[in-house]
């Protein structure tokens, strides 16, 4: 950046293609936390994921067609509920209708999504076999053809399906655990969660972890060293309660031997830590769950270790003498555990030892780590910190292979938290953790920070920019470990406060978009019950869950929205289209017929709308009513209806 006119003023001039890009300023040598605190030129801005902001332009597209189409790319051409999709996108409001022209017939075209640069049109055939095809788009000047080349003027598909879409994953309600802080099944085991801490490895630090009773404060250890005793007997305690939330899905933070709480700083991926039980307990724990109809998920660290891992260890100990030296990246030795000067870490922590995985004994270690749990019974696996590696797509294609090759229905999900297409585009993840739906849309329309129409086209751009494929197989949260409590995100308190009436509300609209939408909605462990936490208060969001307390109004509501998904089956499927957006209310149809309308009001006031032709029933919240010609939408509401 340049300070021409020497104003203290900094800027640069980028030509950008239309889309919606996020940025931070990097002054002095650091990362600025807060943008909204220092660019009001900004459109808007969002979570990066660690407590801060970064700021979002949104650069909108020129005049003309604009038309784009690559059969490559999932998000012009997938299969998905057994279905060919084919789409394109164009710039607004410049056709008038399209056809798709196959070798098989004709297929009338539908605008599906639009954006303030853009829209995208959509055909799908319901069956999966070779075909040839074009476009034929009526303009204002008339009849254009989309077509492949001069010489080669269809486009070809072989009909393969190279990027099958796990299909329990879109008809499924997903809950995430954090052990330690979930439920106590065994007490006896409590001690062990402090006998390899990673404190106790760490030569720069004298501080100890400490083990607490389930329901003591928290203090400024509470992130990772401060334990309460949950483990795999106390999940198993809890399958009916989550079989009756509906819950048919869950996905467990790291269980494996580690050095904290989060467990993100493995020592041994192929042992359990003791701390939560056995194998036999986990093997027990992975057939009940199977009994009552739920997948478990694993998490999987590839990028670092802990420095307590036996090969970090080793180097520690021996220098270059060690076989380990090149699992690491060393930049001097002699070194003291934990200084992250003398090795690469991850974000320069000390504590977690970045791995080279381009060396193939590193490879080989960790896929076949992944292959031992997945054969063990696991269903699926979270990748964490994906884009850490310095070898990340050859990394992760090379897993996919292994994975595939013998669990072809096992589900694997990349911990990236932008909008990012180009992690699924079958090679390396099925789909991403959707942050940049959940909190980035979902969240800030559910505050009020954007009206139907801005959310609208946000949602436009990000359900563009993936296979219909890859959004059914989403992995859609809001909050975590990582994030705030939703309901503190919301406005409604802190931890030990009661939430706020007002954000009780906006909760229950957000969790019914989540619901609604393509892909799988995941709760984190307690947001169902309404808890609070802030993550800049000593990661309070992880508090243990305080089973003797809950809120019942925010429980049964979540009872409610499983039980919407099992009853109306079109909200399981992968295809959404717009409707409509008009001030707090944005509309939209689910189904591949459009027989379900989903509409949303983030304003407090009521708003009325026209309905879609035909006779609309009210399925959600409550009564079978039917509209027809214009609707009443209800303030911090969401409503459902099917087409009669």
């Amino acid at each position: 950046m340049a300070n021409g006119k020497e104003d203290g003023v900094w800027t640069i001039s980028v030509c950008l293609e239309p889309g919606r890009y996020e940025y931070k300023f990097f002054v002095d040598g650091e990362w600025v936390k807060d943008m909204s605190a220092v660019d009001s030129t900004a459109d808007t801005y969002v979570d990066d994921g660690f407590g801060g902001k970064n700021a979002v332009k949104i650069v909108k597209g020129e005049k003309g067609l604009g038309i784009e189409h690559d059969p490559k790319n999932p998000a012009y051409l997938s299969i998905a509920d057994n279905r060919t999709v084919i789409r394109f996108k164009i710039h607004p409001n410049q056709i008038k209708s399209a056809l798709l022209v196959t070798s098989n017939g004709e297929y009338e075209m539908e605008r599906q999504l639009w954006w303030g640069s853009g829209e995208v049109w959509r055909a799908e055939i319901r069956e999966v076999k070779p075909i040839k095809y074009y476009f034929r788009l009526a303009t204002k000047e008339g009849d254009v053809l989309l077509l492949n080349t001069s010489t080669n003027p269809f486009f070809t598909f072989d009909g393969i399906n190279r990027f099958p879409q796990v299909e329990w994953v879109g008809k499924g309600i997903g809950y995430r655990i954090f052990p330690d802080r979930f439920n106590n099944g065994d007490p006896s085991n409590d001690p062990l969660a402090l006998q390899n801490d990673e404190l106790w490895f760490n030569e720069l630090t004298d501080k100890k972890p400490t083990l607490s009773n389930w329901s003591d404060s928290i203090g400024p250890l509470h992130c990772c060293h401060q334990y309460f005793g949950g483990d795999i007997k106390g999940i198993i305690e809890k399958l009916d309660y989550l079989q009756e939330l509906g819950v048919t899905v869950i996905y467990i933070n790291p269980i494996f031997l580690a050095g904290s709480a989060h467990g993100y700083d493995v020592y041994d991926y192929y042992r359990l830590d003791p701390q939560f039980g056995s194998e036999e307990d986990l093997k027990t724990l992975i057939e009940e769950a199977h009994k009552r109809g739920i997948r478990i998920i694993f998490d999987f660290v590839p990028n670092h270790s802990g420095i307590g891992h036996w090969a970090f260890l080793d180097v520690a100990s021996r220098g270059k003498e060690s076989p380990y030296w090149n699992w690491y990246f060393v930049q001097r030795w002699p070194f003291k555990l934990g200084d992250g000067k003398a090795y690469l870490g991850w974000w320069g922590l000390g504590s977690l030892p970045k791995l080279n995985t381009a060396n193939p004994e590193v490879k080989e270690y960790l896929i076949g780590a992944a292959l031992y749990w997945l054969d063990f019974g696991f269903d699926g696996i979270r990748i964490d910190a994906p884009q850490e590696l310095i070898n990340a797509e050859e990394f992760f294609s090379e897993l996919r292979k292994a994975i595939k090759e013998k669990h072809p229905d096992a589900y694997i999900v990349g911990e990236i938290w932008s909008l990012s297409p180009k992690w699924v585009q079958g090679n390396i993840f099925d789909s991403l953790m959707n942050y940049a739906l959940g909190r980035d849309i979902l969240l800030a329309y559910a505050r009020g920070d954007w009206n139907g129409e801005g959310t609208l086209e946000l949602l436009g751009r990000y359900y563009a920019s993936y296979g219909e494929n890859v959004v059914a197989m989403g992995f859609n949260l809001v909050s975590s470990h990582d994030t705030s409590r939703v309901l503190t995100d919301l406005g409604g308190g802190n931890l030990g406060d009661s939430p706020k009436p007002e954000a009780i509300q906006r909760l229950k609209l957000l969790s019914t978009l989540l619901y609604t939408l393509p892909g799988m909605p995941v709760t984190f462990q307690g947001d169902e019950r309404g808890l609070l936490g802030n993550k800049e208060h000593f990661d309070s969001q992880r508090y243990p869950i305080q089973w003797d307390s809950v809120n019942e109004e925010v429980l049964d509501h979540y009872k409610s929205l499983a039980d919407l998904r099992k009853s109306v089956p079109a909200l399981t499927s992968s295809k959404i289209k717009f409707y409509t957006a008009k001030e707090g209310v944005l509309a939209f149809f689910r189904g591949h017929d459009d027989e379900v309308l989903v509409v949303a009001n983030n304003a407090p006031e009521d708003t009325d709308i026209s309905l879609p032709p035909g006779r609309w029933k009210l399925v959600w919240p409550d009564g079978d009513k039917t509209y027809e010609g214009k609707l009443t939408v209800p303030g911090l509401k969401v409503l459902v209806l099917v087409k009669s």
